[in-house]
């Protein structure tokens, strides 16, 4: 899968099969399939466009699962900072779409967990990634 260098910032960016909207899509299909909570979906272009101004397609989703993340920022408050975790899907000049987000292995050295429990995210959104197509989980 292709990915962009992010020299060393801890977010992965992996290239997508599909449209930013197709992919938005199928993201949010997949997070309800797995009874992921999402707080917000934010459409970044049409916020820009609201205040007259344009940019690519980008939407940000913001998502996690209380259940989670709450025993987590108990025992690592500073983990609050990072959640509920964040993906980004977006445009670049060229054409090509990606979907961002914070490594999982950046998380756990960022705050010192002792586990690495965002694992499954991470395979989760590069499921979407590959394999993003219209009303399809």
């Amino acid at each position: 899968m292709e990915t962009i260098n992010t020299n060393d910032t801890g977010i992965e960016n992996l290239a997508c099969n599909n449209s930013v909207e197709a992919t938005v899509e199928h993201l949010e299909l997949l997070l309800r399939a797995k009874g992921m909570k999402i707080f917000s979906r934010l459409d970044q272009a049409a916020e820009a466009k609201a205040v007259g101004l344009t940019m690519r397609p980008m939407v940000l989703f913001i998502f996690g699962d209380p259940k989670t993340g709450t025993p987590l920022m108990k025992r690592y408050p500073s983990l609050a900072m990072d959640l509920p975790l964040k993906a980004l899907i977006w445009e670049s000049e060229e054409g090509k779409v990606w979907i961002s987000y914070n490594r999982p292995e950046f998380l756990r050295a960022r705050h010192g967990l002792d586990t690495l429990p965002f694992e499954k995210v991470g395979q989760l959104l590069q499921t979407a990634a590959r394999q993003a197509k219209p009303g399809q989980p």
